[in-house]
């Protein structure tokens, strides 16, 4: 088949782009074509359709949402959702038509509600054209507080996501499906996030040391990796007080703080925060964002440039302190490339990912003296660092592998194959 992923933005490191790229590995296993259609596209990406109005950051879509999310029904705001959607369903049209898509994969595009036109016009062409179709949610939009006041509430009822016969639902985690089945009476597959630890990371020369130079760091200075957004459900102030705390137990190493992702999809005032924080508590913030691209190897760091498996192979200690999550897409990648790991015990970690058994230091929604002792006795013992990080490989291998993946996709595409 010709398989059409869809979403707001394929490109770069965010989770659902990053997520994107492995189930495309797994159509490709079982013999399928890939296309990409979205807002931003990374250019050694599947061929596929730019269509800018896409982006969740198109001056028109972005001041859609603003109107939805922030203001009261209108009937300017119903004509102008209704133009934006008229125009992106033509534009999916244009993408089926021009890539012979025999199966839509929208990617969290009929979650959250980032480009609510979008989702219409996705839901329209779905129901209307009976489209065989993978409905990909990563978050819902009822899990976050921002999307809680809506001025079109009936919209996000029927798109966010929409219940149709040829829709068939993959989520992430058991909360997910749970809730899934309690607000919209539909049953789903749960698909975790997953990396190939049968494969684990291709063989190649550490460039730790080349990262640490380039970004001003000394050999010896204790780096806390933070590898996710700038957005205030990821925690970030937690990991900031880790490294004050820690400060005190390693003088006169230096403890510094990371963050490998951008800034900006939910405004800059959270990381204005973030700085003045970590100014009040002597802590060295690093945004290194402009530093990495997405995960594949072979980059040339000549001009400064890495990808993720840099950041994370020059970490002492990967930070993971998000108050929610839809799943854990860079817990994993810490486990992948063989990084301890403190995570905060959120829902879904609590419900689907500890009970794997897991060796990490947890902390319950603040960083008490348990969790830094428990980190520094971690840090002081190399060897022990060895043997957690094996365990943990292990059992992700176990869990949450491209094998595991594979048999749950071939049950969302049960009838569909040919």
């Amino acid at each position: 088949m010709n398989v059409g992923f869809l979403s707001t933005r394929l490109a770069g490191t965010d989770g659902v782009s990053l997520e994107t790229a492995k189930v495309a590995e797994l159509f490709k296993r079982r013999g399928h074509r890939t296309y990409y259609c979205a807002g931003e596209l990374d250019p050694a990406g599947p061929e596929g359709r730019h269509v800018r109005e896409m982006h969740f950051r198109h001056p028109e879509i972005l001041a859609i949402e603003n109107a939805v999310f922030g203001g009261a029904d209108a009937p300017d705001l119903r004509r102008r959702i209704a133009r934006a959607t008229d125009r992106l369903r033509g534009e999916i049209r244009a993408f089926i038509d021009a890539f012979s898509i025999d199966l839509l994969v929208p990617q969290n595009a009929l979650a959250i509600p980032l480009n609510v036109p979008l989702g219409v016009a996705l839901r329209n062409e779905i129901l209307e054209c009976r489209i065989p179709t993978i409905a990909h949610h990563h978050d819902f939009a009822w899990e976050r507080e921002r999307f809680a006041t809506c001025a079109v509430h009936d919209l996000l009822e029927s798109s966010f996501p929409p219940v149709g016969p040829t829709i068939r639902h993959v989520v992430i985690s058991s909360i997910a499906a749970r809730d899934l089945q309690t607000r919209r009476s539909t049953e789903s597959i749960v698909i975790p996030n997953i990396m190939d630890f049968t494969s684990g990371p291709p063989v190649r020369e550490s460039r730790s040391s080349t990262l640490r130079r380039d970004l001003g760091f000394d050999e010896g200075d204790i780096v806390l990796l933070q590898p996710t957004r700038v957005v205030p459900r990821k925690g970030i102030e937690h990991t900031i007080e880790l490294a004050r705390r820690l400060s005190d137990r390693f003088r006169p190493r230096r403890v510094r703080v990371l963050i490998s992702h951008h800034v900006g999809d939910e405004g800059t005032a959270y990381f204005a925060r973030l700085q003045r924080t970590a100014e009040a508590a002597g802590v060295d913030l690093t945004l290194a964002c402009d530093r990495f691209v997405d995960c594949r190897d072979g980059l040339s760091v000549d001009a400064g440039i890495h990808d993720l498996r840099d950041a994370y192979e020059c970490a002492d200690l990967v930070t993971y302190p998000s108050l929610i999550e839809g799943f854990g897409n860079a817990l994993l990648e810490a486990v992948f490339y063989r990084r301890p790991l403190l995570v905060n015990r959120y829902p879904v970690y609590a419900a689907d990912i500890a009970p794997c058994g897991f060796d990490f230091v947890e902390i319950e929604g603040s960083v008490d003296a348990a969790a830094v002792n428990a980190t520094a006795a971690l840090l002081d013992a190399p060897k022990r660092v060895r043997d957690t990080v094996a365990r943990n490989y292990d059992v992700a291998a176990q869990h949450f592998s491209y094998e595991t993946a594979e048999e749950r996709l071939a049950e969302a595409l049960q009838g569909w194959e040919g």
